[in-house]
């Protein structure tokens, strides 16, 4: 008879696992951001930010559980089947090697690594660092029955643990004090964080990973539709409350570091300046670090998803066959380089979003 309930421990490893798919280098760079703009409004711009950056998601991870269906493709198509394929292939192409997988690469690098390849061409530096990068991922996302093991226990603890000594340390002896709140933050503090959390894209992922960690719950001998929702739902949660400490506490970073530092353009300086200022010559590497660990998570739980979507799409392509050709696609296309890779691909992100908010509305209605 198969269990219908797993333990804490088991719900912890699988949240670990949610927390590390979600979590890229968009998501150290935003709320950052968030921080040094809204300053004396850190508390309504924050509360904002976290009800679509992590509320969002954690609706979406519920909904797929809430609907029984085995993935996405079969959910959308309630709408029609046609749309099914169409919206399906279209999220997980956007969200996989056309944008988001390549990102996981380019944004480490540009804002950790290169500062520390001194003179060497950045353009060759992104290539030797993107190949780096993706033969890793191919390792990882080849075996995708490790992906709790190796991610959940061991990469994603690292990742948090790099993380909660840096919000420590500044909590402990902050920078400075908040200063005045910035552009629209001074009118619609709640408003403006609230925005700013679409920015993280994790609702369009949300629906991707749930079928991972579905796959994981179902893994530990559980079948029911009750059993899976509430064990979706839970590790759902413990993935939600990481991904909000987390937030408050970079976002903290932020807002302490502007009389110092003064406003950068994005969250990557504010994270390379702060983390100098507490680590001092180690600094650069020890973001790196972080920004490695989060990006490679990211990166592989991606390219497992695509690749298990279009095996199932296209059953003449094998899932080894599909992780290698989107790890590749992936590498040409991170070789573009960051700003090349935003510019052509948030137009298609913001079509999907609204899309994806009204799926999820649709599947509890």
């Amino acid at each position: 008879m198969a269990n219908q309930k797993a333990s804490v421990s088991q719900y912890i490893a699988i949240g670990f696992m949610l927390f590390a798919l979600f979590f890229g280098a968009g998501n150290l760079i935003f709320p950052a951001q968030l921080g040094q703009q809204a300053g004396a409004e850190f508390w309504p711009a924050i509360i904002g930010f976290l009800v679509t950056g992590v509320g969002l998601p954690l609706l979406g991870v519920i909904a797929i559980g809430y609907s029984g269906s085995n993935n996405l493709q079969e959910l959308s198509s309630r709408v029609h089947p046609v749309y099914g394929i169409f919206f399906t292939s279209l999220l997980y192409l956007t969200i996989g090697p056309f944008f988001a997988i390549p990102r996981t690469a380019t944004v480490p690098y540009e804002t950790s690594i290169a500062p520390l390849l001194g003179g060497m061409n950045p353009q060759f530096g992104l290539f030797l660092f993107s190949l780096v990068f993706f033969v890793l991922t191919l390792w990882l996302a080849l075996n995708p029955n490790k992906i709790v093991d190796r991610i959940g226990k061991v990469l994603s603890p690292a990742l948090v643990f790099l993380l909660l000594v840096l919000i420590v340390l500044a909590l402990i002896n902050p920078i400075s004090s908040f200063s005045a709140p910035q552009g629209s933050y001074a009118t619609g503090a709640f408003t403006t964080g609230f925005l700013e959390g679409y920015n993280t894209m994790d609702a369009l992922a949300s629906l991707v990973f749930a079928i991972i960690v579905i796959q994981a719950v179902k893994s530990l001998g559980i079948k029911s539709e009750k059993g899976i929702l509430v064990a979706t739902s839970k590790s759902g949660i413990v993935a939600a409350i990481l991904l909000g400490v987390v937030y408050v506490g970079i976002a903290f970073m932020g807002g302490i570091s502007v009389n110092e530092f003064g406003y950068f353009e994005n969250g990557g300086p504010v994270l390379s300046s702060v983390t100098g200022y507490y680590l001092g010559a180690i600094g650069n590497a020890f973001l790196a670090i972080i920004m490695f660990l989060a990006c490679l998570t990211t990166s592989t739980g991606l390219i497992a998803s695509c690749a298990e979507y279009f095996n199932k799409l296209l059953p003449k392509f094998s899932y080894k066959t599909l992780v290698v050709f989107f790890t590749l696609i992936s590498f040409i296309i991170a070789n573009f380089g960051l700003t090349n890779i935003i510019t052509f691909s948030i137009p298609v992100l913001m079509f999907l979003y609204p899309l994806t908010i009204v799926l999820m509305l649709l599947t509890f209605i």
